[in-house]
């Protein structure tokens, strides 16, 4: 999304004389510019370290909001990345997934509420495929034991 500058800040932005530039902008507006050139980097390394933990489970590439800055310039302040935290198809699949949802989640150096919200999440999916994964070997340690019981009876 890019929102045409108007033509004050079109001139002023493609001004070659920085002492020109220096002269028409506020100051108030030049901080409003490195608040701005600040978030927009550290929203595009927060979900670039989503995009590079994310392995597998990375559905989509990083989208972004912008904000246009007293400079004309459109400035990154919000981005997402979308996760896949869909459960694999059976529960060692799902403790793998679970794992590399988790690392994605937490992979910025500031994870966001949101980001704790999904790692809790794949914690949660993780947990009940560990608890199946769990009652699928007992059952066959229960099934294999009267087998075995079977068979020294039949003797």
């Amino acid at each position: 999304m890019m929102i045409s500058p108007n033509i004050s800040n079109f001139s002023s932005y493609t001004s070659n004389s920085s002492s020109d530039k220096k002269t028409q902008e506020d100051p108030s507006q030049n901080e409003d510019v490195k608040e701005l050139e600040k978030a927009d980097a550290n929203v595009k390394a927060h979900e670039a370290a989503h995009l590079g933990a994310g392995g597998g489970v990375v559905s989509g590439g990083a989208t972004f909001t912008y904000t246009q800055g007293s400079d004309g310039k459109m400035y990154a302040t919000a981005g997402e990345v979308p996760i896949d935290t869909s459960e694999g198809k059976t529960p060692q699949e799902t403790i793998q997934r679970a794992s590399a949802i988790r690392a994605a989640a937490m992979a910025p150096s500031d994870p966001s509420p949101q980001d704790y919200k999904v790692a809790a999440s794949a914690i949660i999916m993780e947990m009940k495929a560990r608890q199946e994964l769990s009652s699928e070997q007992n059952q066959d340690k229960e099934k294999n034991g009267l087998n075995e019981y079977a068979k020294v009876a039949m003797q």
